[in-house]
């Protein structure tokens, strides 16, 4: 990647076709990036895709489940037949599973893991190898608070959040000096169709799904490890819990932070 490091830039983005996906292929496409939108459905992929097109952009859609190592594969296969290149990987592709653990049954924890931990692993390990031989490129998750501080009752949307945060650590400091670079995003709670019914209070108030676009293109630009987004109450909780997890515990129930499912 040049100076710029988005100019040209081959962009993969999973998770594509709503949300923060859509609005990081949109800020993305503004930067001048050629396009990889990835999502289970073509319709939605389609529509983006006019879109920037319509603006200029140059756009591969590939419709792709991520919780198959097989798709993700074909997914980067397509991507560097049609570009020669992959210059930046955006693991984006979530779902949210709301239950207490009592009630929680396993197929819902392996929804979580399959698409938000196992969907990220897969694009690390299939874009990975390319990027090593280039000596060139940039892998961006996008986690949440959640991968720090777990709120009730979301224990398989935490688990998986924690698991993918925990991989990118590590992940970060072994591509130390090999040209390729790994930053994590966490956001708190975000303004998307995922989490549409879930009331919140103040203290958690959604933030846009542009403004943690626009935090990713930061974190590309500034080769950041790690942004936490919003910063102040997050951080402030995640500090909390991390010196005495009884404040932490204490905060989450004092704020109401678990919200209430319309």
């Amino acid at each position: 990647m040049g100076p710029d490091r988005i100019q040209h830039a081959v962009t993969i983005i999973t998770g594509a076709s709503g949300g923060i996906g859509r609005d990081t292929a949109h800020v993305f496409a503004r930067a001048g990036a050629r396009l990889v939108l990835a999502a289970r459905t073509a319709g939605p992929l389609e529509e983006l895709a006019a879109e920037l097109r319509a603006g200029g952009a140059e756009v591969l859609t590939v419709p792709t489940d991520v919780s198959s190592e097989e798709a993700v594969r074909a997914l980067t296969a397509k991507a560097v037949e049609r570009f020669g290149r992959i210059d930046i990987a955006i693991a984006n592709a979530g779902v949210y599973v709301r239950s207490a653990v009592k009630a929680l049954p396993l197929e819902g924890i392996e929804r979580c893991m399959n698409i938000n931990f196992y969907g990220s692993v897969h694009l690390v390990r299939a874009v990975l190898p390319l990027m090593l031989q280039q000596k060139a490129g940039h892998i961006v998750a996008v986690t949440s608070v959640d991968g720090r501080i777990g709120l009730p009752p979301d224990a398989a949307y935490v688990a998986s959040k924690w698991a993918a945060t925990g991989f990118m650590n590590v992940l970060r400091q072994e591509l130390r000096g090999t040209g390729v670079y790994a930053s994590t995003i966490l956001p708190g709670r975000v303004d998307t169709p995922m989490i549409a019914t879930l009331d919140v209070p103040l203290a958690s108030a959604k933030i846009s799904s542009a403004r943690v676009a626009r935090a990713i293109l930061r974190a590309v630009r500034t080769r950041r490890r790690e942004l936490v987004i919003p910063f102040t109450g997050p951080k402030t909780l995640i500090v909390a819990s991390a010196v005495a997890p009884a404040i932490g515990d204490w905060l989450v129930r004092m704020l109401q932070l678990e919200g209430k499912e319309r």
